[in-house]
């Protein structure tokens, strides 16, 4: 049940009803028409933007087309009240019974309660994470890590067909210094002395992977020029750190669908074949660019290159796909990889970025326009950075990275759950605070307290009305009489379920997770009131011993609001609690 939708179904009816009866112009567009929550819910229930959107095309003031569809809509029973508010604006009061329908629908459909077809099995590919194959995960990987994943759960949960995509970055010059530190290791595994010079990675990570290469090779390598094991061992390293960072993604309960080489663009004619796609379309040239903004650096000169015209679809300038020695830039295999996914037949791209690639926003939205022809949106995510702090001071780098904390590091220290939800408690365009402290704290002030302990409480309240020998499976729940749950935080907690559905489709629509961690905690926040209110009025209580009739109504109540926040922590990737220790 998706009771806006229902509602915004019935003001459409409304409005051509009356252009049938001649009240309003033939060729009128509703699309703007909407039903939303009022900003004070002292307002109403709802409220509908009809007559605003309709009056200057259909010629009338707004409070005249108010007063008829008000006329109209309240001869349905579902609406109590059709109240006309300042110049045209409709504040609907719904009837309580519809509230009630509201949380037997949610717990006749449980955890399907929300799901969408919105997508309506559009494809959509989700690029996340996609570190540098050089070493473990760190914590703004983590953020880009959750966030892309919640997305990814999201967008499947309102019913687009996702893609989960890890993009390996092991074809450029970051993987040989890789493969050089690994060397280094190597060398060290048999005994050797070694010095880590700048441009090369001395965390301990590397260590295990040193000597599984000597278990593997023996002193084959030992003393040989670089040119004999550098290939090798850039394979066998870029190998091992990538199942390090599958074995990172999994204790964070992130499992991708695909893993896509770089190094496959390579020497396969694929990266010809995508810049081959633009200059048919007339859209790769040979020029030189303009000097920098600002000033000149003393080593610039102008030189051919060969350009993509990014400025034909949005971008500022146009960019080098090929450097005047014939090298490729790193932006040509990122047009290739794209290309393969337009390819593919995906119906959206998504990339999840960290904020240190805003540069590149423009420039990779030119690219999959015009791979496209402007067929595939491309919307990227740029993930803010993320402050650790711990009884206040900065937390310091890990001894296992060697320069950075670690996701493994996060997780440890308050598990996969908390680290979650938490990085979804602000937008994914707003740095975070993370404070190992706060986030542990059993308190209002924690966001994933909060919301698991409401539930907690809830599967508290089932168990015991089970001890006691009621029905309380959701089917049963659902078919007992609710008329009964009119007290004002009761029916606001049934309006606040009632919003779930919407929740969901603006969420996905906007590709942003976090309305959901929000929506969890202002849900959370009722349930508690209501759980607390009992201690003032026993009436209200979700148990009231030896009386199944007054309990059971409040436990469907409970449970609703159950089904929809184990729901969305579904979404997020969380485990919900079902008891707190």
């Amino acid at each position: 049940m998706h009771l806006f939708a229902d509602i915004h179904r019935l003001v459409l009816d409304t409005l051509t009803h009356w252009t049938n009866e001649g009240a309003l112009p033939a060729g009128l567009s509703f699309a703007n028409v909407t039903v939303e929550p009022p900003r004070d819910p002292a307002h109403g229930d709802m409220a509908t933007n009809a007559a605003m959107v309709l009056a200057k095309p259909a010629g009338l003031r707004p409070r005249e087309i108010a007063e008829f569809v008000a006329a109209k809509l309240e001869e349905d029973p579902r609406i109590a009240s059709a109240d006309i508010a300042g110049p045209g604006f409709l504040n609907l009061r719904l009837a309580d019974s519809v509230w009630q329908t509201v949380v037997a629908s949610a717990l006749q459909s449980s955890d399907r309660f929300g799901r969408s077809d919105m997508g309506a099995g559009a494809k959509i590919n989700v690029e996340y994470v996609s570190a540098n194959p050089t070493g473990p995960l760190h914590v703004g990987h983590t953020r880009g890590a959750v966030f892309g994943d919640a997305l990814a759960s999201l967008l499947a949960f309102a019913g687009y067909a996702v893609t989960r995509e890890y993009y390996i970055n092991d074809g450029g010059a970051q993987v040989d210094v890789l493969a050089r530190s690994v060397y280094l290791r190597y060398l060290e595994a048999h005994g050797q002395t070694v010095a880590f010079e700048d441009g090369t990675y001395p965390g301990d990570y590397l260590v295990p992977v040193g000597h599984a290469l000597r278990e593997k090779v023996g002193d084959a390598y030992v003393g040989q020029p670089e040119d004999v094991w550098l290939a090798e061992i850039r394979a066998f390293a870029t190998d091992a750190m990538m199942d390090l960072i599958r074995s990172d993604l999994a204790q964070l309960g992130v499992k991708m669908d695909v893993f896509f080489s770089e190094k496959s663009l390579y020497g396969t004619g694929r990266i010809e074949a995508a810049l081959d796609d633009l200059k048919a379309k007339g859209l790769i040239y040979e020029g030189v660019l303009e000097p920098p903004k600002g000033k000149k650096p003393e080593d610039w000169e102008p030189r051919e290159q060969t350009l993509f015209k990014s400025t034909a679809h949005g971008d500022d300038v146009d960019r080098p796909v090929m450097k005047s020695d014939g090298a490729w830039t790193y932006f040509a295999p990122d047009i290739a990889y794209h290309f393969d996914k337009v390819q593919r037949g995906f119906d959206g791209l998504i990339d999840v970025f960290g904020a240190d690639h805003g540069g590149y926003v423009k420039r990779m939205k030119a690219a999959v326009s015009a791979l496209s022809d402007g067929a595939v949106p491309l919307d990227i995510k740029l993930t803010q950075l993320v402050k650790l702090t711990k009884a206040g001071e900065p937390v310091k780098m890990s001894k296992r990275a060697g320069t950075f904390v670690t996701l493994r590091d996060v997780v440890d220290e308050v598990g996969a759950d908390v680290t979650r939800f938490v990085m979804l408690t602000r937008r994914n365009d707003a740095p975070l605070d993370f404070d190992f402290d706060e986030v542990t704290e059993q308190s209002k002030d924690n966001p994933v307290f909060y919301v698991q302990y409401a539930h907690a409480r809830m599967c508290s309240v089932l168990r015991k009305a089970e001890a006691a020998g009621w029905d309380v499976r959701d089917a049963a729940l659902a078919g007992y009489d609710l008329s009964g749950n009119t007290d004002t935080v009761e029916l606001a907690l049934a309006r606040k379920i009632a919003e779930w559905p919407r929740l969901v489709e603006i969420a996905a629509r906007t590709h942003e997770p976090h309305r959901i961690a929000f929506f969890l905690y202002e849900i959370a926040g009722l349930f508690h009131t209501l759980y607390n209110r009992g201690n003032e009025k026993p009436e209200l209580r979700f148990i009231q011993e030896g009386n199944p009739d007054a309990s059971l109504p409040k436990i469907a109540l409970a449970r609703a609001c159950g089904v929809v926040i184990s729901t969305g922590l579904g979404i997020l990737g969380v485990t919900p609690a079902q008891e707190m220790r």
